[in-house]
């Protein structure tokens, strides 16, 4: 019975695959079982995916990354594990010319077999959503809360579509409010799941660089769009294009 991983003894906890030392002495400290059992009954009724950290279904791209989430909740039917997967992340407040860039770009994907990853946020991440959806894109919005909510509300109605040819992703359970400290946190699953990222308009600060900063870290590719010189809301991707090889150009040689 799943019960008797709580009656475990230490050292056999630690010798199984994927717990280790420290999640061995969470799970003999818990004791809320009443908050599993509500969160089981929302798993249940809402037809969440839950994915283990040792199970097949579960994100591979993670497990070569830092401190991969043991358990994420995923309401969906994209494959996670798809060949092609591509995060595109930008600043909430963008330009006209991010949002132009934004949806020309994922049009010229539209041929591709490729699941989008963003965050669901205003700007940039909604706007690459939604013509994912328009070029019959999969895309998958990873959450900094629970499935309980969306967040921004305004984007209720794309994060229905989205559940409908792409999905929700989120290592929050479900009463998990969208604090500050969960973004950084959320966008490293953004950055991990994906084989690269694509960045349309930053700031020199914020979750896109973080995102770029953490996908780098990964090893992974990271491109930006650059923009003008004078231009505040491109000045973090003009920056990045000091550093990596700028996307255009990799697409004129291509």
């Amino acid at each position: 019975m799943a019960s008797l991983i709580f009656k475990a003894k230490r050292s056999l906890l630690e010798k199984v695959d994927g717990i280790g030392t420290i999640r061995a002495k969470s799970i003999l400290k818990f004791s809320d079982f009443e908050m599993a059992e509500k969160e089981l009954e929302f798993i249940e009724k809402y037809k969440i995916q839950p994915l283990v950290l040792t199970e097949k279904n579960y994100p591979q791209r993670l497990l070569n990354c830092y401190n991969p989430p043991a358990m994420l909740y995923y309401r969906g039917n994209a494959d996670l594990n798809s060949s092609k997967i591509i995060a595109i992340v930008g600043t909430r407040n963008n330009s006209d010319y991010g949002k132009q860039v934004a949806e020309k770009f994922l049009k010229e994907l539209s041929s591709e077999n490729i699941l989008i990853v963003s965050g669901l946020a205003f700007g940039i991440d909604g706007i690459a959503h939604k013509p994912a959806l328009k070029n019959n894109l999969s895309t998958v919005g990873v959450l900094a809360h629970g499935l309980n909510k969306i967040c921004p509300p305004e984007h209720s109605s794309l994060a229905k579509e989205m559940i409908l040819n792409g999905g929700l992703l989120t290592e929050f359970t479900s009463n998990s409010k969208p604090d500050k400290h969960n973004f950084p946190i959320r966008n490293r699953i953004v950055a991990g799941i994906s084989d690269a990222t694509i960045v349309i308009e930053t700031g020199v600060k914020g979750g896109s660089m973080i995102t770029a900063e953490l996908a780098n870290g990964y090893n992974k590719d990271v491109f930006a769009f650059p923009g003008k010189t004078t231009d505040t809301k491109s000045a973090g991707c003009n920056i990045l294009l000091k550093i990596i090889k700028p996307f255009y150009l990799q697409m004129l040689n291509n």
